[in-house]
């Protein structure tokens, strides 16, 4: 039995409408399914306009269950300025304390929506990097006096200090994640990458870290998940919907997605598992979000208990 495992959903594409019981009903079947916690995503304008913000989503999942913990992974904190995420967090913390964990990306798949909101593209990583640097400092709730490539901030605070502080994960792939992970990151949230790639990190991390003194103990995968009794129509559908969203062909993320039942898809994901992962995130694609979010429930329980 693996009960450390922690296995949660993305919901976002229902979660976001204006309907309060129809968000209460989809939050609470994600907590009858016996799952985690919710995952959401984050993006200004992506690819011509979608999205959605990720604090404002988590606020409406932290207000409308008592219960479920979020994942925000990840969310694009290269295009906003740290105190007023540092505030964001601290509110948040305020009305749901412990409940949520937040990665963090400088984003990249699509440069206009780093443009547009004024960033260079080139610079989004050291941007990324002093902005993580800031969120731990505000976090202790002490004044912070800082000149900066980006920001400057003079006996900047952020009060009441959010209690417990909020976990802070770093999202990417290659060096730069390994870097910012050990140097100031809780833990390592990936996506699109081979088992064996996951693993291969998460070891460089925790030997990077381990010369500086740090020990992240978080590791997190997140996976886009075909969910059907009938694997053909599993994969198809999860075609569709992420060439749909990424604009590219299937076959660009098919040896990096899962598809079938819950139990072909569980398979899938044991390798993720027996790598280090201490947290998995389905992204699920079904007949519906309630049959997404009931068979991923499925998919958990045959993890924890392999």
């Amino acid at each position: 039995m693996n009960e450390a495992l922690q296995v949660g959903v993305s919901v976002h594409d229902s979660l976001m409408q204006s309907d309060p019981d129809a968000r209460r009903r989809l939050l609470d079947g994600v907590e009858d399914a016996g799952l985690d916690h919710v995952t959401l995503g984050d993006h200004v304008s992506f690819h011509g306009g979608t999205g959605f913000d990720g604090l404002i989503a988590a606020t409406a999942v932290l207000a409308t269950n008592d219960r479920l913990k979020v994942l925000l992974g990840v969310y694009q904190l290269a295009l906003r300025h740290p105190l007023v995420v540092a505030r964001q967090l601290a509110s948040l913390s305020q009305i749901a304390p412990g409940r949520l964990t937040l990665g963090v990306g400088a984003g990249g798949e699509d440069r206009s929506e780093i443009s547009n909101c004024g960033v260079d593209p080139a610079s989004r990583g050291r941007r990324l990097d002093e902005s993580l640097g800031l969120l731990r400092r505000l976090a202790t709730g002490d004044a912070v006096d800082h000149e900066g490539e980006f920001f400057t901030l003079e006996r900047a605070a952020v009060l009441p200090a959010p209690e417990p502080r909020v976990p802070l994960v770093v999202g990417g792939a290659g060096e730069p994640a390994v870097r910012r992970t050990a140097e100031a990151g809780d833990g390592w949230v990936g996506i699109f990458c081979t088992a064996r790639r996951f693993a291969e990190t998460r070891q460089r991390i925790l030997e990077e870290a381990a010369r500086r003194d740090r020990h992240p103990d978080w590791f997190g995968m997140s996976v886009w998940c075909g969910l059907d009794e009938d694997a053909s129509r599993a994969r198809e559908r999860l075609g569709a919907d992420m060439e749909a969203l990424y604009q590219l062909p299937p076959d660009k993320f098919g040896h990096l997605t899962a598809a079938g039942t819950p139990e072909q898809v569980a398979d899938y994901l044991a390798p993720y598992v027996e790598g280090g992962a201490t947290t998995v995130s389905i992204v699920p694609v079904a007949g519906d979000a309630a049959e997404g979010v009931a068979m991923a429930g499925e998919v958990r329980t045959l993890l924890r208990s392999s």
